[in-house]
């Protein structure tokens, strides 16, 4: 709901000459925003400032019409997340949940404008799992490592900086062709899962646009198994695509992904996320990120776990409304947060670039809107963080704005960002 906001004192004549005086002039932004203010505020830890939708050039009765129209338009799924899996994932070969699920709460959200909480509903600060966003927190992991020279060349071929793995359950893991276990009598060998002629072309790119066609089972999961082709007599049988060639969506290779970032950093992500993205963004400290039962590995004489990039099969990033509207801000001003570049200009450059196997698809999870196809009603510059459920994270350059939508339709998600936009005043 939007929430009134208390009206201020009146100021006297001679406050008011002297602000005249010496205000400078700002260029504004459309809806009345000026470009100071879109670009300089940014919420502290544990605080956010609300201002009233008229204040920064939108209209307060057409924000809540958009409002209760995502009300209206909530998720049909059942809140209880384990058993929408049973439904829905479930149902594939191998589907059994290996990670954590919770029951989702309300429907929820926030708009965001010059960095400023305009409206919000639901319950923003709980904590409910976001599915696939969190593989744009995974892929952020892997542009602080490019940010820091750990990955200098995101064409390079993953296999020349990955090391064997010491998996924990080693029946979890195989590669090769026919995808045999690697559980022998005695010691078990490590998982290389860069060692065969396809998977040594791989490189950090194919794995962020989701482009790889890698083959093999991972936390006991096959590629295959993550939305099957109906004919099963090609599971795990067909011949490879070139890597880069074709787009499949597919959460095993994203979870390769999060072990190949593991790798490098060697240090558990969630703690390389939280020191150098969560916080200095001022997040809460309720976001927790989650990997499998089955993706344990001993990393330096440490278990270690390695993160999912979704809630596939369970777990993934559990966040608030909140925290999503932070990183979708940080996203909204280019990698900045105050005077510190959290992500570098060119790193979200990247992740903004259409691949070419899939024009409409940057680095995970970013959706583009390149040519109006993915939401008609949006400028083409924007983007957004989508997750089933559906979680949503939009992101609009042109009009200065962020919003945060949990547990929509999402066949009704266009529909929805264009009566938020049209609540922008000309």
């Amino acid at each position: 709901m939007i929430r009134p906001l208390p009206s201020p004192a009146p100021p006297s004549a001679l406050v008011l000459l002297l602000a005249l005086l010496f205000l400078p002039v700002l260029p504004v932004l459309p809806g009345g925003t000026s470009t100071v203010e879109a670009q300089d505020y940014f919420p502290p830890s544990g605080e956010w400032e609300r201002r009233a939708p008229e204040a920064l050039g939108l209209s307060g009765e057409r924000l809540q019409e958009a409002i209760d129209f995502a009300v209206a338009r909530e998720s049909t799924a059942p809140r209880d997340l384990a058993l929408a899996h049973l439904r829905g994932f479930g149902r594939e070969p191998l589907g059994d949940a290996v990670g954590p699920f919770r029951d989702r709460g309300d429907p929820a959200g926030l708009v965001i404008r010059g960095g400023y909480v305009v409206a919000e509903w639901g319950d923003p600060d709980r904590v409910d799992v976001t599915f696939s966003v969190t593989k744009s927190f995974l892929a952020s992991t892997v542009g602080l490592a490019w940010d820091r020279g750990l990955i200098p060349d995101l064409t390079e071929p993953v296999a020349r900086r990955m090391a064997p793995v010491e998996v924990d359950r080693p029946e979890c893991v195989a590669h090769g062709p026919g995808q045999e276990g690697v559980a022998f009598p005695g010691l078990p060998a490590p998982f290389e899962p860069f060692s065969t002629p396809h998977s040594e072309q791989i490189t950090w790119e194919h794995l962020l646009r989701q482009t790889s066609d890698w083959a093999g089972v991972l936390w006991c999961k096959p590629d295959w198994a993550d939305r099957p082709d109906a004919d099963a007599d090609s599971w795990g049988t067909r011949a490879r695509h070139e890597p880069g060639s074709v787009y499949e969506y597919n959460d095993v290779r994203v979870n390769l992904l999060g072990l190949a970032a593991l790798n490098v950093w060697r240090t558990p992500l969630p703690r390389i996320l939280r020191e150098h993205l969560m916080d200095p963004i001022g997040a809460s400290p309720t976001w927790r990120w989650t990997g499998y039962e089955t993706s344990w590995i001993t990393l330096d004489g440490t278990r270690v776990q390695s993160m999912s990039g979704g809630a596939h099969w369970g777990g993934g990033m559990f966040i608030s409304a909140l925290d999503m509207g932070r990183f979708g801000l940080l996203q909204l001003r280019d990698g900045r947060w105050n005077d510190r570049q959290v992500l570098s200009r060119e790193w979200m450059a990247e992740t903004r670039s259409p691949g070419p196997a899939n024009p409409a698809y940057g680095f995970m999870n970013t959706f583009l809107n390149l040519d109006g196809e993915a939401l008609p009603s949006a400028p083409t510059s924007a983007h957004f963080h989508a997750g089933a459920g559906a979680n949503i994270v939009y992101v609009d350059p042109e009009h200065d704005l962020v919003v945060v939508v949990r547990w929509i339709q999402r066949p009704a998600l266009d529909e929805f960002i264009g009566k938020v936009l049209a609540a922008v005043e000309p």
